[in-house]
């Protein structure tokens, strides 16, 4: 019988590199009652046949923050462990085979630069130096990062689980975890089966490091985890004749990767359409087990190999390896809580980025768990952007297919996935479909990003310039600023905050005054205890007892989490997720109240509907709820319509709008206005770890009012002055674009990145925000320095300003 505990402090289910991690690191912080039961062995699934490339440089600061502790621990591990970790920093190598991936690879190297990562441009000649074997006459440009590298995953699996253990943690294999139990929404404990011995262990923490068996695990206890599992090839060839030690070679333009590893080089792949495997559910004795070969499935990435490397083409293959990874529908990992149930963590779904994301991922969810709060911003990978519906097999299945090709697919800007789509529809699809509408999709929702005209081809042609819709984009963004335009926004996430104490809730929650006149629009944010912004929201006041909350589409799940975690046992306060009962049309521009007045009888002068207010008006032969509030600069109104009116109210819009030059708009237009105004996107310019004052939204917080949620850390910044401020730029050049991760330079020194960017065709160049370090500076002293932004190695010397470029003093919207 296995010797377990009746009681622990956390359960960690599953034993491969992510288990193994968390448990380690719960256990360096002092927690000496962690289990980990793993249903077999230690590092069987997909731990034990994972390559195991250490590439340091991700998509984001945090995330790359995360694989540079990986790569540091997994240094240090063998020295505290005695378990040799093969890890080998022998540097990695890209190589582009084309322009664009070549825009892509050296706008990676800029973004390493700014993360202080060691990162050198090379040039085929010098591929060819340091790669002898590889056929460069094709190679364009290529990056090498010299502290790159490969380790073993098994060991460092077992090193991580022999540390933990040396701390006190117990691990525990042959026992699988049969139920989750929970009362009052949170958990109690778990069953465990060995064998024909059962039993159960209270515990009011579990984590969730499942893998591909993950999914299926949590919505036993209604816990929403989208992943897939996917088979994932590789061949190792027989030892090569005078084979010596070689960077990790990437050749993304052929789906490949190369590692030389004891004299003999593996090939692995990321083909462009997967195969996704278990969809029946996976065997009880799945194990160590391969999965059958598909030479015809490999061979196209073979063909390529052997040209690009010929030493390939006599090299015997020793092993042709096919294994399950699991892999998630927007290709990045799950951490933090679950929304559904308390005490229920998770650390899964690693897109075969397992092993250089676990070790960070390890120490960042134990310190969450520790602490109560994330130690920096992990929206990338929080488990709360899960959104409810992805939990469906089949949807899973077909949006698999194409995510692990993504891995190394052209990561062009604003590109779109193309499975698993319309899953999520506004009222008005069709119609806007019938009018050009080219959609993209987010958190589920079909949005039009973009119009067509009528002889004009509906999809992306995707590039690192300027994209086939550019233009498009200029007329719609135009028609905003100078007539007037329409937006469909009805993937807004709403949210009904109701109920006798629902003021002081919201009060304690948000930093602006939510006390206000029933009809009136607060916008707020909820802060966290360190200033950082939980939340960037509108709040409008329905009665005394009730609240309407405008969230975007792709944190709903967050917010609502974030509300219901914190509400308190004495308070009664109901909070309802009503996204689906309303549409919204934005109707936006300086005729936009010319429009309105011609379908609605109501008055909307400045004088009877000020900015800021809401009220329910009469439209076309329906009735909507108008709310006078802005995200593109210009005088407008959101209207908020009962799905089975909304066609109706379109109609009676575009009707109305047609001798004022009405334009339908999309949300890449959205998004071009908003960053001229300098209005900041959450998940992008402001996060959790921004704090409302460097974010520059001071003017949205009342410290002066009753005590609520991060208000000391307001009042201590206040005190202590700011490090940081966020700017907004434009480049002085017309023709470079900014999307983000660009790096900002001040006064020759790279200081920070572009947290967004978009082009402002009204103020003609590209508008990008970010922060700049500043402690001890005047506003004065911050602009007074010269500013570029480096794109792609290129240096463009841009204007700099605290305020609003467009429109400073917010004239328009109150015209």
């Amino acid at each position: 019988m296995p010797n377990l505990p009746t009681k622990a402090r956390v359960v960690v289910i599953g034993g491969g590199i992510s288990g193994c991690s968390v448990a380690y690191h719960l256990a360096k912080l002092g927690w000496t009652d962690v289990v980990l039961l793993e249903r077999k062995q230690l590092t069987s699934g997909t731990t034990w046949h994972a390559a195991g490339l250490i590439g340091q440089l991700r998509a984001s600061q945090n995330m790359t923050r995360l694989a540079k502790y990986s790569a540091d621990l997994y240094v240090k591990l063998e020295a505290e462990t005695g378990i040799a970790t093969g890890m080998r920093q022998n540097g990695s190598i890209t190589v582009a085979l084309t322009e664009e991936r070549k825009q892509e690879i050296y706008r990676q190297a800029t973004l390493a630069r700014a993360f202080d990562i060691d990162v050198n441009e090379v040039s085929p000649r010098e591929v060819k130096e340091m790669y002898p074997h590889l056929n460069t006459s094709d190679v364009v440009g290529a990056v090498h990062l010299p502290l790159d590298g490969q380790c073993d995953p098994t060991n460092i699996a077992m090193a991580l689980a022999k540390g933990a253990r040396q701390l006190g943690a117990k691990i525990v294999e042959n026992v699988k975890v049969t139920d989750v139990h929970k009362r009052d929404g949170r958990v109690t404990g778990v069953s465990w089966a060995s064998g024909e011995e059962f039993g159960t262990i209270e515990t009011d923490l579990l984590v969730n490091c499942g893998g591909m068996w993950g999914r299926d695990l949590a919505a036993r206890s209604g816990v929403t985890l989208p992943l897939h599992a996917c088979e994932h090839f590789y061949i190792v060839t027989e030892a090569i004749e005078n084979l010596t030690r070689l960077p990790v070679l990437r050749v993304p333009d052929e789906c490949a990767y190369y590692k030389e590893d004891a004299g003999k080089m593996m090939l692995g792949a990321f083909e462009p359409k997967a195969k996704p495997w278990g969809m029946e559910g996976i065997r009880e004795d799945f194990c160590f087990d391969q999965l059958p070969e598909d030479f015809d499935h490999f061979e196209p990435i073979l063909s390529m190999a052997v040209n690009r490397m010929p030493m390939l083409e006599t090299a015997g293959i020793h092993t042709f390896f096919n294994g399950p990874e699991s892999f998630t529908p927007d290709d990045r990992y799950y951490l933090g809580e679950a929304p559904e149930v308390r005490g229920y963590w998770i650390a899964a779904g690693y897109n075969s980025i397992g092993i250089v994301s676990s070790g960070g991922a390890g120490f960042a969810l134990a310190q969450w768990m520790n602490d109560g709060e994330p130690p920096f911003d992990l929206w990338d990978v929080d488990i709360r952007r899960a959104q409810p519906f992805q939990k469906n097999r089949r949807y899973l299945k077909e949006r698999v297919t194409e995510t692990l090709g993504l891995l190394y697919a052209d990561h062009f800007p604003y590109r779109q996935v193309e499975t698993s789509r319309g899953i999520r529809r506004s009222p008005l699809h069709e119609h806007l479909k019938a009018r050009g509408a080219v959609f993209g999709e987010v958190a589920g929702w079909e949005r039009a990003n973009w119009f067509a005209r009528p002889d004009q081809e509906r999809e992306y042609r995707y590039s690192w310039q300027r994209q086939n819709w550019f233009e498009n984009q200029r007329e719609e963004h135009l028609a905003v600023r100078n007539s007037v335009g329409l937006f469909d926004m009805t993937s807004f996430g709403k949210i009904r905050i109701e109920g006798r104490d629902a003021c002081t809730f919201l009060n304690r929650l948000c930093a602006n005054q939510m006390d206000v006149a029933p009809g009136r629009i607060v916008y707020t944010q909820m802060l966290n205890s360190k200033g950082g912004i939980e939340s960037d929201l509108t709040v409008t006041r329905f009665s005394e007892t009730a609240f309407f909350a405008v969230v975007p589409g792709a944190t709903l799940q967050r917010d609502l989490a974030w509300m219901r975690k914190h509400v308190r046992e004495d308070e009664f306060v109901i909070i309802t997720d009503i996204t689906a009962s309303e549409s919204v049309l934005v109707l936006m521009g300086p005729k936009a109240r010319e429009v309105i007045t011609r379908v609605s009888p109501n008055d909307f002068s400045n004088e009877a509907f000020p900015f800021g207010t809401a009220q329910e008006i009469e439209i076309g032969m329906g009735l909507a709820r108008a709310h006078r509030v802005t995200y593109v600069g210009e005088l407008g109104w959101e209207l908020y319509v009962s799905t089975d009116q909304t066609a109706h109210v379109f109609e009676a819009l575009e009707e109305a709008g047609a001798t004022s030059g009405l334009k339908l708009c999309g949300l890449h237009t959205l998004d071009s206005c908003r960053i001229e105004k300098a209005f900041r996107h959450f998940g992008h310019d402001v996060t959790d770890e921004d704090h409302v004052l460097e974010a520059g939204l001071g003017f949205a917080v009342k410290t002066d009012k009753v005590d609520f949620m991060g208000r000391d850390a307001v009042l201590r910044k206040r005190e202590s002055g700011l490090e940081r401020r966020m700017l907004q730029f434009k480049l002085k050049d017309a023709e470079p674009l900014l999307f983000h991760n660009e790096a900002l330079v001040r006064d020759g020194k790279i200081v920070s990145i572009v947290t967004s960017g978009n082009y402002g065709h009204h103020l003609g160049g590209a508008i990008g925000m970010g922060y700049v370090p500043c402690s001890g500076e005047s506003a004065d002293d911050v602009l007074a320095s010269t500013y570029e932004i480096e794109i792609a190695g290129q240096r463009f010397p841009a204007e700099a300003s605290l305020k609003p470029m467009y429109d400073p003093k917010g004239d328009r919207t109150r015209m």
